[in-house]
């Protein structure tokens, strides 16, 4: 009671919701009081804000804009990255022939390249700021590689070169091939990029193993140009965002059009000869969604290239849930939508179907994936998109309008947008070939006899070396005005 027993007291009988009773016997609804001053105050509110001018509600209706996106940060689910790191992973694969006659198990193991934060390793921009552009970052470079048969270890080049033909091959005590030699046409070459192959001959009903040791050496990137992006990942000041977006039609300009070329079909990647196109801009599920992502865009901004980039990613997060268990062949872009789930690669072939509806090149890239510990390991599959800057800001930064915009990685499923990451490790990033041969070799680089079985375990065998901590990358739509 306190203060309260002075004025009120409580009613002998339950009454209705907020009346009491004075000490003179009158009654009051003390709610309907406080109902009415709240709803004073919010008609004085709305009021005040209609009398302000059209650039104070703009101002307010951002500042609110701001706090609302800050306290959505705070509560978001994350997750964990390390901003640098070192470590070798090792890929164990043991074969069991259980034919009556000897096999054999062959395999192309990719070398992992050095991989820049300017695609390719040239230097997009030429000036920043009215100053020199800098030299690419290299995100990720391979420090040693080998191969252990039978016991005994064998150092690769970690480069592969220089390289080692068929015909100068390693073979092992037990009659096992080693060799490295290089991109070609023949069957004995790397069909896609430079790997080490390896050859197991196994005599019937016997078994063998080898392990494929990398060392990789790998820092963090980020090409968004945002206060979302920890301080401590570099990239930022040069990165892209919506306000500095240019248009759909600017990229047709940024690389010459290259990658618009190479990666901009509607339709792309029939999945190993299987019926429908892994990128599929045409289906009527696709050109449905992008109108509801066009929706979220704000009004006017219809063609900001960032920003329909951007809403497709979120609308993926809201709609597509992580499937652990998706078909052994990948749902295609539109299959993916449809049944409102797919894995790493069915979500980026959704991601890349929304986007070349609108003619955002979008291209693949593989690997392998792990954790903030690097405990699991898993085959992985994201995506690279090309996003142009504004022509106003190329203008105002004297950056040629060919060389001013960002090629930039995105992971749907791991919320990584615009970011590279230590716990990605690249393998092949997808490079122009209208045939497709090089994507179906890369989904298939086993050889091997009837009867061959086999399993495969990835461990990392040494480090991580972690160095700048771990920051947080933190799940919730961004908010573009």
């Amino acid at each position: 009671r306190g203060s309260l027993s002075s004025s009120y007291m409580m009613a002998t009988k339950p009454s209705s919701q907020g009346i009491v009773r004075t000490s003179t016997g009158r009654e009051k609804n003390i709610l309907k009081r406080r109902k009415n001053r709240f709803r004073t105050g919010v008609m004085l509110c709305l009021m005040a804000f209609i009398l302000l001018s059209p650039q104070a509600r703009e101002h307010m209706l951002a500042e609110w804009a701001g706090i609302q996106d800050y306290i959505d940060g705070a509560v978001a689910p994350y997750h964990m990255y390390p901003v640098e790191a070192e470590y070798t992973l090792s890929k164990t694969v043991n074969v069991d022939n259980t034919a009556n006659s000897e096999g054999f198990y062959e395999e192309n193991l990719a070398i992992p390249p050095t991989i820049y934060s300017v695609y390719e390793g040239q230097t997009t921009f030429e000036f920043i700021d009215g100053r020199p552009a800098e030299e690419a970052q290299i995100l990720q470079s391979t420090t040693g590689i080998s191969i252990t048969i039978e016991g005994q270890t064998y150092n690769i080049p970690h480069d592969g070169l220089p390289s080692k033909s068929y015909a100068d091959r390693i073979t092992t005590t037990g009659g096992h091939e080693i060799w490295w030699p290089g991109v070609g046409p023949s069957d004995e070459d790397c069909s896609v990029t430079n790997c080490v192959k390896v050859k197991l001959n196994v005599d019937a009903r016997q078994s063998s193993s080898y392990t494929y040791s990398t060392s990789v050496k790998s820092t963090s990137y980020s090409w968004h140009n945002s206060d979302r992006v920890d301080s401590r990942v570099i990239g930022t000041d040069s990165g892209v965002s919506y306000d500095r977006s240019g248009v759909f039609s600017d990229l047709a300009t940024r690389s010459n059009g290259d990658r618009l070329s190479d990666f901009g079909d509607l339709q792309w990647y029939q999945r190993g000869g299987f019926d429908g196109y892994a990128i599929n801009a045409q289906e009527q599920i696709i050109q449905e969604t992008v109108a509801l992502i066009d929706a979220m865009i704000p009004e006017g901004q219809g063609s900001n290239a960032y920003a329909f980039a951007r809403a497709a990613f979120d609308y993926l997060h809201a709609n597509v849930a992580y499937d652990r268990f998706a078909p052994v062949v990948a749902r295609s872009g539109p299959e993916c939508l449809e049944a409102g789930t797919g894995d790493c690669d069915e979500q980026t072939n959704a991601f890349l179907s929304l986007l070349r509806v609108k003619g955002i090149p979008g291209w693949y890239a593989f690997g392998a994936l792990t954790d903030q510990t690097f405990s699991v390991w898993e085959a992985h599959a994201w995506g690279y998109i090309q996003l142009p800057m504004s022509s106003e800001w190329c203008a105002a930064n004297s950056i040629s309008e060919s060389t001013c915009f960002v090629d930039a990685a995105v992971d749907v499923v791991n919320n990584k947008w615009l970011l590279h990451t230590p716990t990605g490790l690249i393998e092949w990033i997808e490079e122009a070939d209208p045939s497709g041969d090089k994507l179906n070799s890369y989904y298939r680089p086993i050889l091997m006899t009837q009867g061959m079985e086999r399993d495969k375990t990835y461990d990392t065998t040494s480090g991580p070396i972690v160095t700048g901590g771990n920051y947080q990358v933190k799940l919730y739509p961004e908010k573009m005005s």
